[in-house]
């Protein structure tokens, strides 16, 4: 019986960590919420875009996670599921600035729940590949992707 509750609850802290990480991608990529861009008046400022902020993800992650050879086919699945996701989020991101200034609440908010929906896809389009390189990782490789889901740093910061 504890056997098939550690089956139960190992995948699910798995799912648990994977959206935490992910979230700093795609919550970080799309700007700001609708309610800090009303309140900020600063002048605008050139951002880094989606794709940009991925690309540089991608290269700092495959750094730090060591990829090798044999891995690279799954690693580059899921990079391409990175890059889709980060060029549909510059999209949406780009229609919502666009838009916004003659927007009303009621489309302010459903445009925001749009773009909820889409990281909610992105992250249901990325879980598979990620499952799929997190298998064929060494236990050192696992330990360095943990850290990283945990703490969004590469070992800097440790979690209590």
């Amino acid at each position: 019986m504890n056997q098939k509750a550690y089956q139960v609850a190992v995948p699910g802290t798995i799912v648990v960590v994977m959206v935490a990480f992910l979230s700093i991608f795609f919550f970080a990529g799309a700007g700001n919420s609708f309610a800090a861009t009303a309140a900020k008046k600063a002048p605008a400022v050139a951002k880094t875009s989606s794709v940009e902020q991925t690309e540089a993800r991608i290269k700092d992650l495959s750094a730090s996670l060591k990829i090798t050879e044999a891995q690279e086919p799954l690693w580059n699945n899921l990079t391409q599921v990175m890059r889709e996701n980060a060029k549909e989020m510059d999209v949406l991101t780009k229609e919502r600035n666009e838009s916004s200034k003659t927007m009303n609440a009621v489309e302010h908010l459903k445009l925001h729940s749009q773009i909820t929906e889409a990281r909610l896809n992105q992250m249901k389009k990325f879980l598979p590949p990620f499952e799929a390189l997190y298998a064929s990782l060494s236990d050192e490789q696992k330990k360095s992707t943990d850290t990283i889901f945990r703490t969004g740093k590469r070992g800097k910061r440790a979690i209590k």
